[in-house]
């Protein structure tokens, strides 16, 4: 169900976003079929204004994609990928993001690496719609248990069980979050408290935690 709803969002938000842009495209082009014989100049600006909305429709299906399955991922590991989210992060103008790992974290496997890159990409979705916060810090950790991310901002506060239980919320993607962590003998929880913020922190085992190295 947690898919379900992740693949119903980015359909929606596709369909919105590319859509739209397609349909700009689509109009540039018609104004060109018009202005092509008559006036070059006009022509000239057509196709420069054509070519932004390309380039901005590729920039879209690259960021969805990414959301999807992010190939630098498998190609260059955990921390290069978070980093690029960080930087390309929608909605995040106004907030610091301040980003620490220790390099033993890439010795994880390529399920716990996506598993920690999904919560961390949710938790930071949340900060950037939603908290209204200037200020996040996304950590990971090694513990004597395993591993450890938390990500903590100094926005708004919100009623966490609350928003767990309810039927109606679409409830921040929390319970995925939740179940990815859980579903690997982890464990996961989310602390809220007005004026001080949100931390969402996630645990997983590491059964050769002697290898990965602070």
């Amino acid at each position: 169900m947690a898919q379900e709803e992740e693949r119903k969002e980015i359909s929606r938000e596709l369909h919105d976003e590319v859509g739209q842009i397609l349909v700009g495209i689509n109009v540039r082009l018609a104004a060109l079929k018009e202005t092509g014989v008559t006036n070059k100049r006009e022509l000239q600006r057509n196709i420069t204004r054509t070519q932004r909305l390309v380039e901005k429709s590729v920039k879209v299906v690259h960021r969805y994609a990414r959301k999807l399955r992010p190939t630098m991922l498998d190609d260059l590991g955990l921390i290069p990928t978070l980093r690029s989210f960080i930087k390309d992060l929608p909605g995040s103008k106004g907030l610091r993001i301040h980003f620490t790992a220790f390099p033993g974290i890439e010795a994880l496997d390529n399920n716990q690496r996506t598993m920690l890159y999904r919560v961390a990409q949710e938790a930071l979705t949340n900060v950037a719609r939603h908290a209204h916060a200037q200020i996040a810090i996304v950590r990971i950790q090694k513990t004597p248990e395993g591993i450890r991310l938390e990500v903590k901002d100094d926005g708004k506060s919100f009623p966490v069980e609350r928003i767990l239980t309810s039927r109606t919320h679409k409830r921040l993607g929390l319970l995925g979050m939740r179940e990815r962590i859980e579903m690997a003998g982890g464990k996961f929880t989310v602390t809220s408290v007005p004026g001080k913020g949100t931390t969402v922190r996630a645990e997983i085992p590491f059964k050769s935690t002697a290898s990965v190295k602070p």
